[in-house]
């Protein structure tokens, strides 16, 4: 005959009350001395940075604030978002029409707009401008006619690119290469159930691309395509082997003639500084645009948390003023 063991009793934990039916737990509060320490030692290294820039008399700081907005050096600003804006929006322009080409199911278009990404991935920037620069001594004319037949038309090429156009045409051929690999990646992100239920509605295709794909694909397109911005902004100095007034070359020359090269190279870097914050910025904003649709609530923006604060601050001040 088994005999089944008893069911084990529930255990209890008493739990001390005070008289008045409150428990007398001691809470003793999370202690992160590490944490403290280092984030002491962090400060401390800030500050002695900070005291070295202010006190060195190596960094010249009257030098710097007298470059800092010199004409030249705002012309050479100039260039340089000229080249920015010219290389993303042709870049990406050629980048989108080659992530459709791979993704297509012609094998031809796959072909040729992986070979495209392959040789341009491959082969350095630098050499890729010297190559537009140099297109005059690589063909002397080119021509409008039949394939393999008699040209039609034909000019010289020796005015035809420019130093500026050649830097444009090798930025943004450079950056298609890796701008058609980003808009792949965030259009095979999105799961191809919905492009199908779209199409079972009678959805028109180019519908379905602008209203169902591309707002989700934008959210993992974004944060690459920023990174290859800034990345092209900062890259504009490679022109500066062809002689082009941009930022980097107007510095090197300015320092080229009164030897302050430290002083001078911290004008650049300034500069970079500074707009590669305000395209940081302008990521944080086109970002929480395309958010909207996977969060009902995103977290509020620095200038509404500040507003909030002042708000908090006004009404507490308001309310001391009451009570006095």
């Amino acid at each position: 005959m088994n005999v089944s063991p008893p069911a084990p009793s529930p255990v209890s934990y008493e739990v001390p009350y005070e008289e008045d039916g409150s428990a007398s737990l001691t809470v003793v509060p999370a202690r992160h001395y590490w944490r403290w320490a280092a984030g002491v030692a962090a400060l401390v290294l800030v500050t002695q940075f900070a005291h070295g820039l202010v006190t060195n008399p190596g960094w010249e700081w009257d030098t710097f604030f007298l470059y800092l907005t010199a004409d030249t050096v705002l012309k050479a600003v100039w260039v340089t978002l000229q080249l920015t804006l010219y290389g993303t929006a042709l870049g990406f322009a050629l980048g989108v029409v080659l992530a459709f080409m791979r993704l297509s199911r012609s094998v031809i278009l796959q072909t040729v707009a992986w070979t495209y990404i392959w040789a341009f991935r491959s082969i350095p920037l630098i050499v890729q401008l010297l190559f537009w620069f140099n297109l005059a001594y690589l063909y002397k004319e080119l021509g409008i006619g039949i394939p393999f037949g008699p040209v039609l038309w034909s000019f010289d090429t020796m005015n035809l690119v420019g130093a500026l156009s050649a830097a444009v045409i090798g930025l943004a051929l450079h950056q298609a290469a890796y701008a058609a690999e980003i808009v792949r990646g965030g259009i095979i992100s999105v799961d191809g159930g919905q492009l199908e239920a779209a199409a079972a509605l009678g959805i028109p295709r180019v519908r379905q691309l602008r209203r169902i794909l591309l707002p989700q694909a934008m959210r993992g397109i974004l944060p690459n395509a920023a990174n290859e911005v800034i990345s092209l902004f900062k890259g504009t100095s490679i022109v500066s082997v062809m002689a082009i007034g941009e930022l980097f070359y107007q510095v090197q020359v300015i320092y080229g003639r009164n030897g302050r090269v430290v002083p001078l190279l911290m004008v650049a870097t300034v500069w970079y500084i500074l707009l590669t914050t305000l395209l940081s910025v302008l990521q944080y904003y086109v970002e929480r645009h395309f958010a909207r649709g996977a969060e009902r609530t995103p977290p509020p923006t620095p200038l509404q948390r500040a507003r909030a604060f002042t708000h908090r601050m006004r009404a507490a001040a308001a309310t001391g003023g009451l009570q006095k």
